[in-house]
């Protein structure tokens, strides 16, 4: 248990000592820290997570200040998984932090399975690491959450949390759902998603890099209450509160 947990009393009173200590001995694997990812693990770290391993090879852009936890108008082209790194250890000086500053690549995914986690949140946006990660993930039987797309949306109230096979009006979880069903894999994953009707004309090409060739516009409150959601899932999961 960690020495001090004077600053969770507030989350000792809702869920008692016993659920707090089950978060402490928990360890999280967090994917992606863009709009999505950096709030996850922000709700993750703040909730009294013990272990966190937290993974992006990007750097800030100007373009993600509109959306992105550690985006600012002073940190352009430093590590995003740095600048999460730096204030997630401020928020719990005491937490167990493994950071990978790579790009999430295939080749990536079989290793990330050599280390135990207790549950996986998965806050990519490129369509190929993705599946690899969830294939991986079927596969394992580990427990994951992964997020479908954010983009081209505008009311949080929308969200839900259900299978993957569940899903739609989400041109993102359309790829994913029809890609893994050439692989058998026709439900067994959770997802957050948004039903409400995609708003097509902010689709932009990309230059396909980190295997990303398209993007839609975004809102600053939609990503970061996707990112709550998908902590909310971990939490209530590991606390047997869902």
């Amino acid at each position: 248990m960690m020495n001090d947990i004077s600053w969770l009393s507030r989350t000792t009173l809702l869920i008692g000592e016993e659920k707090l200590r089950r978060l402490n001995e928990a360890h999280v694997l967090i994917l992606g820290m863009g709009g999505v990812g950096s709030f996850a693990a922000e709700f993750i770290c703040r909730s009294g997570i013990g272990h966190m391993t937290i993974i992006d090879g990007d750097v800030v852009d100007p373009t993600n200040r509109n959306r992105q936890l550690p985006a600012l108008a002073i940190n352009h082209g430093v590590s995003k998984a740095d600048i999460m790194a730096e204030r997630l250890l401020a928020i719990n000086p005491e937490l167990s932090l493994t950071v990978i500053k790579e790009f999430i690549n295939p080749e990536m995914v079989d290793t990330l399975f050599e280390t135990k986690h207790d549950y996986i949140i998965d806050a990519i946006d490129s369509i190929t690491p993705k599946l690899t990660l969830l294939r991986k993930a079927y596969e394992k039987k580990c427990r994951v959450v992964s997020s479908m797309g954010a983009g081209a949306k505008l009311d949080p109230t929308k969200l839900q949390v259900t299978d993957i096979s569940k899903t739609y009006n989400c041109p993102f979880a359309q790829q994913i759902r029809k890609t893994l069903k050439k692989d058998g894999i026709y439900k067994g994953i959770k997802v957050v998603f948004s039903p409400e009707e995609p708003i097509k004309e902010s689709l932009m090409l990309t230059d396909g890099r980190n295997y990303k060739k398209s993007a839609y516009g975004t809102i600053s409150y939609l990503p970061a209450t996707f990112g709550a959601v998908l902590s909310s899932v971990v939490i209530r999961d590991l606390l047997d509160l869902a």
